[in-house]
């Protein structure tokens, strides 16, 4: 490796249609989970530098934080861009790869905390940064399993399988988690003319907060370990949801989508406490009162971004409701690549 190279990789984040939380363990390994996603055109981007000064460092460029070690095999793990540093003592204790001097610097197009799987795609970016970097000859679902095991595992952050597998395949997906902890990606052929109106009629929603979501998946956990009957009833309707959200973006019947969305909010907000909370009820209230036909939280719940469903040209009076309440559209377009690594 040269001296002057640089690595750069960068991993679409996505907005989640249907089927939501059904990827969270326990439940889907008890009953298997499915769940319809889209990538979308803001980004994770991770960019691996060699340095001469025998020392490690990592910068959320973002979050303006940084953090610098003396080279070595194994990092801390103590709060501070543990993500980061996640990945990297992965892949020396796994990979059999010689610890190197070099600088890891990370940015994100959203915060963290707000729904589009910030967190999972910045790992799969890093991963794939590092595979990059040491010409590791890994295959997409091997990313994507990697990352989880980084994520939920080494880490131990509660949350689902989707996010990693959505940012290294890219596109529009129909996904199943088996009771067997095997994870199914298969991609969409949507017309491109129903992904067009799809993607004209969806508005974006910044709510202009954030959210832990591992609190909000924890107590989702515990609900279906304490066999919660209403939590559990709720994600068995969900993962019907992601089954008739495939069949209306596959035949085009879009003006389904909106109530295929509300009845999954709906469901949505049985599975756990602080999912929905007044401030999103007045902002969900607001949008359909304004036109749109049906909507959800993206994410876990609890604050970040909105998607409301916005037939016949309502986005636009949606948007000057939503503008009212105080948060932000935010522009996308659904993008069919995955996760990529570059060397310049």
């Amino acid at each position: 490796m040269k001296e002057f190279e640089i690595i750069r990789s960068r991993a679409p984040l996505r907005i989640g249609l249907a089927g939501g939380g059904t990827d969270v363990s326990p439940y889907s390994d008890l009953y298997g989970g499915s769940i319809l996603n889209a990538t979308i055109s803001l980004y994770a981007y991770a960019t691996i530098e060699l340095v001469d000064d025998n020392n490690i460092s990592f910068h959320a460029v973002d979050r303006e934080e940084f953090e610098e070690y003396p080279l070595q095999k194994e990092l801390p793990i103590n709060g501070k861009l543990d993500l980061l540093k996640g990945v990297y003592n992965h892949m020396v204790k796994h990979y059999n790869v010689a610890p190197r001097a070099l600088k890891l610097s990370t940015y994100a197009d959203v915060p963290s905390g707000s729904g589009l799987g910030t967190s999972s795609t910045l790992v799969v970016a890093i991963v794939g940064a590092f595979a990059e970097f040491y010409n590791l000859p890994f295959g997409e679902y091997e990313i994507a399993r990697i990352a989880y095991d980084i994520e939920r595992v080494d880490l131990g952050q509660a949350g689902g399988k989707q996010d990693q597998y959505a940012a290294t395949f890219g596109g529009v997906n129909f996904m199943e988690f088996k009771k067997d902890n095997t994870v199914l990606v298969n991609p969409l052929r949507v017309k491109d003319k129903y992904l067009n109106e799809l993607e004209f009629n969806l508005l974006l929603y910044y709510t202009d907060t954030s959210r832990f979501s591992s609190d909000i998946i924890e107590k989702q956990a515990d609900n279906v370990k304490q066999k919660n009957a209403k939590s559990i009833d709720a994600m068995h309707k969900l993962k019907e949801q992601s089954v008739r959200m495939k069949e209306a973006i596959l035949k085009g019947e879009l003006d389904k989508i909106g109530e295929i969305l509300d009845f999954g909010w709906q469901q949505k907000k049985q599975m756990a406490v602080g999912i929905s909370n007044p401030v999103i009820d007045g902002i969900y209230d607001a949008a359909i009162k304004a036109g749109a036909t049906g909507g959800k939280i993206s994410g876990a719940g609890g604050g970040g971004f909105m998607i409301f469903y916005c037939p016949k040209n309502t986005r636009y009076a949606v948007r000057k409701a939503l503008t009212t309440i105080g948060g932000i559209e935010k522009k996308f377009q659904f993008t069919d690549k995955g996760q990529r690594s570059w060397t310049i």
